[in-house]
């Protein structure tokens, strides 16, 4: 079976002047089609670095990233945004709903970006999410957890193959923190891989699998 996403032997090296940083040494993961998993360690451990190269954000120096069996990494950046688009939700703590939308123009954002317009999907989403009354509503107008399960309903809108998150419950408060929780499980459950950077033990704790990154490792 084809991985819903896969890095093989991921380098990435920062500089600053003479000083050189290696955020990633080697790191390779495969995660299959319902399957959630966690990515833990300490702050400056490669997390997010590690995310942003399975998102196609950001390029390895070496190694290689698939999705669905699609080479992502050394492509064009136009290539890289149509495959993130039809196969890549992502959800972060802050950052992937725009301002001057409502909760449900950025969910129909997401929809058009990726071609895949359905105005039943994008209902659907925001019902499932608890979000049909907020949906005129605009960020600044929403809660901590009606932030986090919106910025969810935008990672969710085109029911992609692979959901990254990076810190997704890392500003709310624990009740908020189960809900979100809840909703990645489902989103593994419906047949989605799921990928999540915390540094929650209850979020780790309900992953099928955790991976502890330790200094741009993989040591656990």
């Amino acid at each position: 079976m084809t991985p819903a996403v896969e890095a093989i032997d991921l380098f990435r090296f920062f500089h600053a002047g003479d000083e050189e940083t290696i955020a990633l040494r080697g790191i390779s993961l495969s995660v299959d089609a319902g399957e959630m998993v966690a990515v833990t360690g300490p702050s400056g451990s490669g997390k997010s670095t590690l995310l942003a190269c399975l998102a196609g954000l950001d390029e390895p120096d070496g190694g290689m990233v698939r999705v669905a069996g699609h080479p992502l990494s050394r492509r064009p950046e136009a290539q890289r945004s149509r495959l993130r688009a039809q196969h890549i939700g992502m959800l972060f703590q802050s950052g992937n709903l725009l301002e001057h939308l409502t909760v449900e123009q950025n969910v129909a954002l997401a929809q058009r970006l990726s071609r895949r317009v359905d105005n039943a999907r994008r209902a659907s989403v925001l019902e499932d999410l608890g979000l049909a009354a907020r949906a005129g509503a605009y960020p600044s107008q929403l809660s901590g957890g009606e932030a986090a399960r919106a910025g969810l309903a935008v990672a969710i809108a085109n029911e992609p193959s692979v959901l990254l998150a990076d810190e997704p419950t890392g500003e709310v408060d624990a009740a908020a923190e189960a809900n979100v929780l809840a909703l990645l499980r489902r989103s593994a459950q419906a047949g989605g891989a799921v990928v999540v950077v915390t540094h929650s033990g209850t979020v780790a704790a309900a992953a099928d699998r955790v991976i502890m990154l330790i200094d741009g490792e993989v040591t656990h």
